[in-house]
Parts: C-alpha cells; structure tokens; sequence
C-alpha cells in the first residue's frame, strides 16, 4: 500500500498543478476573449454597420467564444469534449422545454435585428415603457426612461407588443391645451398664441405651429396649441409652450375660466 507522501506526489501535486493551469488558461483565455472582442468593435464601428447590430452581433461572439474556452479547460483536464458536447447537446434541449421563454426572447431578439423597428439611441414607446433604447441584447432590451431609471424588458414582450418610435422622422408634434373662459374673445387669443409661439426656441425649422379651436366645454371653448420639434427637444418646448401660454394669456387680460354655476354646484353635494 502506497505511503502518504509518494500519494500525494503522484496524485495531488499533478492535480492541483492541472487547477492552476485551468485557473491560469481562464485567465488568459478571458483576457484574449476581451482584447479580441475590442478589435472586433472596433473593425465592425468602422464598417456600415449600426451600433444596434454590433452589439448584437459582439454578444453572440462573445459567449460562443466562452464556451469554446471552457471545453478546451474540460479537454485539459482530459476530459472527453466529444461527450461533454453531447452531453452539452441534450442539456441544451431540457434547459430549452424547460425555459422556452428564454429561447422565445432569443428568437425575438433575432427578429428585432431583421425587422429593425427600432435603433439603439431612438426614442420609444413599448411594453408600457418609454424611453431612450440604450441595448438590445440577446435575451432583453434596455431602455432608459425619462426620469433616468433603466428598465430591462425582455425581447420577446417587446417584439409582441405595440411599439411607437418617435425617432423615426425628423420632427413630433407637440400637444398642448389652452382653456379660455367663455366671454374671451376666440380671435385674439389665436393671434396672440400664434405670435407667441414663433418666440418659443427649438422649434422645427420650416414647420409653422398649429393653435385652433379644439372643442368647446362649459368652461368656454379650447385651444389646441401643437408646435413642432425634434425628438430631442420635446420637454423642452412642452415646458416652454406652457410658460408662454400662461404669459400671453395673463399679460393680455384673458380672464381665468369660470366653473360653472352648475358645476360647482355638483361638486359641492
């Protein structure tokens, strides 16, 4: 029977020196993954292709080449790739029964980058989330809202969803309401919120704003105020639109809307 030390000579040692050269081929082997991944970034940004399917397409690259890497850490080992392939091959078909939503936001994914409904950078509304896309990933989407919370939406809800892009042109309309009172002259407030308008900055250039009458109410008639503007500038111009409807109207003597007699009457039982 073997002593101890000769055992762990002839066992322990060889082993604990394959760790150190798995240890050492993941480190290297990450280290060529990222380096190669920045070479590609940086080939794919120079040709005609977007950011949205560089980083799709990096993604993919990236994770087929970690698994190349961890069957060539198996293989050092001696481990038998072949099985561990097959082996990989039919846990790939239970993880796929088992999480076939995974799968159903991979393909959506595919599908976004075929379809292109939307860019990374672009402007949107889907899956009850608005905002600036910043990723679309294998499996989700980000987009980043407003408000500067990230939302991560998996691609599958976003592909099956209604999805509005305001990036798409040039140029969305505003809308905005101004409620006069009933005994204001209709004309003149028109006039003034038109000549006001043309002194809100970073409207669309060559595109003239709208302000007609909307509807009328028991308060008195509104006035629908639309300027136009680019996607970017968008609550800019809400914000500023708004202040200068509140100047014109006040500075000019239009009269705060009234409720109604009868209104206020119901609001009060």
């Amino acid at each position: 029977m073997p002593d101890l030390p000769s055992l762990v000579a002839s066992t322990l040692v060889p082993f604990l020196f394959k760790v150190l050269g798995a240890v050492a081929l993941w480190i290297a082997g990450n280290w060529l993954i990222q380096f190669g991944m920045r070479i590609l970034r940086r080939s794919l940004r120079n040709g005609a292709l977007d950011a949205t399917v560089i980083t799709y397409l990096l993604n993919i690259a990236a994770a087929a080449l970690r698994v190349i890497l961890v069957v060539a850490i198996l293989g050092f080992f001696g481990i038998q790739t072949a099985s561990f392939a097959a082996l990989l091959a039919g846990a790939g078909v239970a993880i796929g029964a088992a999480w076939s939503g995974m799968l159903g936001n991979f393909a959506a994914g595919v599908f976004l980058q075929i379809f292109r409904p939307f860019s990374v950078g672009d402007f949107i509304t889907a899956a009850g989330v608005t905002g600036t896309v910043e990723e679309i990933g294998m499996f989700v989407t980000s987009v980043l809202a407003p408000d500067n919370v990230r939302n991560i939406i998996p691609n599958s809800k976003l592909f099956s969803d209604n999805i509005q892009n305001f990036s798409v042109h040039d140029y969305r309309r505003v809308e905005l309401v101004a409620q006069l009172d009933n005994s204001a002259d209709v004309g003149r407030a028109i006039s003034l919120l038109k000549e006001g308008l043309k002194r809100v900055p970073n409207q669309f250039e060559g595109k003239e704003g709208d302000v007609e009458v909307l509807e009328f109410t028991e308060r008195g008639p509104k006035l629908a105020v639309r300027p136009y503007t680019h996607t970017d500038n968008y609550w800019q111009v809400y914000f500023d639109t708004n202040r200068m409807i509140v100047d014109v109207l006040g500075s000019n003597g239009f009269p705060v809307p009234r409720i109604p007699v009868a209104m206020a009457g119901n609001s009060s039982n």
